[in-house]
């Protein structure tokens, strides 16, 4: 058994045609792969069993989720996840298909030969408690939409808090020059959309997929709108109304627990859509846009960001990641940039603007990885360590996707124009871009309750 990373190393080696570059760490304590490589750690067999019976990311991230995958102390899992990816990706490891010709083949044996000894054979482990059910009903249906989101967001507001900092923002930050935390860079992205939308006083917002009231709050203070924020988050919505009313804006600002198909009282000067539309589906898109563009007065501007996926490659399917799919995002569905401007237009509106935020994601996303490891022991408190594992996986690879551009997130500006055809937009985007007030008054990022806040970690600067 003391050979036993060695005999896996040759054999995986071996049977993908590549060197993988990681070493790796066995529960008898040997160790072998590429010297200085990062290192990954192989608990018990279990982890082996979840890799045999789900050899893809999925049994990858089984096994994480349940500690029986780890990375080893000093290596990095940033760099554990860049070289799994480079693997992934390479064109002898894509075109692997591993059926009876590939186990039978030489080295097919002696992969087989090397699991035999360490133990690795036998019935597949049940999978982590974290994982969601298989999807029931139809695709996209009301109900079904609502257990995926309660499913990802509905795991208690502290966590967000602990992970998100105190803006309770969560999407991509825009980090400006100026910016020295996230929380500053939150703020920026929040007056972006603002001033995107062209919003005055006396106009009415809507946003769709409100979360914890950031948005709507910043316009309400800001710019003098009144607002109507929606979700299909139980828990967003109580919070979000708390932070209203502590911050005396009930009258101008209303939270609803509510699908963006059920809302009936438009129309609304201006309506953003933040990391919502992820949610909706392919089946389900076009009337996402249709009803939006129902709700706007002929003039009014759409704000939507949104998660976009490379086209895919000729004569290959879209296929959602596997863990993305059962531990994440259930039902969760991305589309390349063309496609969402092409859905939009479709239902009328006038796309005026794409803006890409690819790496201020990238940027964003190892801010709550570092949020989320300064306050792990209280994560795990909160929400388990399974799922503290879940969010850190995820958001860290996710982090690596949107850098090496396997995934992209855009701001797109559309106008539902008059019958006329005017958008009434100024004639340059500078105009169109500039802030009624200064820097100055950008609001003090804000705690859960509503409250001035303290970030949670101090007033250290960014990760970058």
């Amino acid at each position: 058994m003391a050979e036993l990373a060695r005999r896996l190393v040759e054999a995986l080696d071996g049977l993908l045609g590549v060197t993988v570059p990681l070493r790796l760490q066995t529960w008898d304590g040997s160790a072998a792969g590429p010297p200085g490589a990062p290192t990954l750690v192989l608990r018990n067999r279990r982890a082996l069993r979840r890799l045999l019976w789900r050899p893809n990311e999925l049994g990858l991230a089984r096994a994480y989720v349940a500690g029986d995958l780890d990375v080893a102390p000093g290596s990095d899992l940033y760099e554990v996840l860049r070289a799994v990816a480079h693997v992934a990706e390479l064109p002898e490891v894509r075109r692997l298909r591993l059926g009876p010709g590939d186990v039978l083949g030489a080295r097919g044996r002696r992969a087989v030969a090397a699991l035999l000894r360490a133990g690795a054979l036998g019935p597949e482990p049940a999978p982590p408690a974290e994982e969601a059910p298989d999807g029931r009903g139809r695709a996209h249906s009301r109900s079904r939409d609502r257990a995926a989101i309660h499913h990802h967001y509905d795991v208690g507001n502290d966590f967000y808090a602990l992970v998100l900092g105190p803006s309770m923002v969560y999407s991509c930050a825009y980090w400006e020059p100026a910016a020295k935390s996230l929380e500053a860079a939150q703020a920026a992205k929040l007056d972006l959309i603002c001033r995107k939308l062209g919003l005055r006083p006396g106009m009415r917002l809507l946003d769709v997929g409100s979360g914890w009231g950031s948005l709507v709050l910043h316009a309400a203070r800001h710019y003098g709108v009144t607002a109507v924020g929606v979700s299909i988050s139980a828990e967003q919505v109580a919070l979000a109304r708390r932070r209203v009313e502590e911050a005396g804006l009930a009258d101008r600002v209303e939270i609803r627990l509510q699908d963006y198909r059920e809302i009936p009282d438009g129309p609304f000067d201006a309506i953003s859509s933040v990391g919502m539309a992820e949610h909706v589906g392919e089946a389900q898109y076009q009337v996402y846009a249709e009803h939006l563009y129902r709700l706007l007065v002929p003039g009014g501007r759409l704000l939507n960001h949104q998660i976009a996926r490379r086209p895919d490659r000729p004569g290959e399917p879209y296929r959602p990641s596997p863990f993305i799919d059962r531990y994440v995002f259930p039902d969760g569905e991305l589309s390349p940039v063309g496609s969402t401007v092409s859905r939009l237009e479709a239902a009328g509106f006038e796309v005026r603007d794409v803006e890409s935020l690819r790496e201020h994601y990238g940027l964003t996303l190892r801010e709550w990885v570092a949020n989320l490891e300064a306050h792990w022991t209280e994560a795990v408190r909160l929400v388990g360590r399974g799922r503290a594992r879940v969010w850190r996986l995820y958001m860290a690879a996710s982090a690596l996707a949107f850098e090496e551009n396997r995934i992209g997130v855009n701001q797109i500006l559309a106008v539902r124009t008059g019958a006329d055809g005017a958008a009434r937009l100024p004639a340059t985007r500078a105009e169109w871009l500039a802030a009624p007030g200064t820097a100055s008054d950008l609001p003090v990022p804000e705690g859960p309750g509503g409250g001035p806040g303290v970030s949670d970690l101090g007033d250290r600067r960014s990760v970058r």
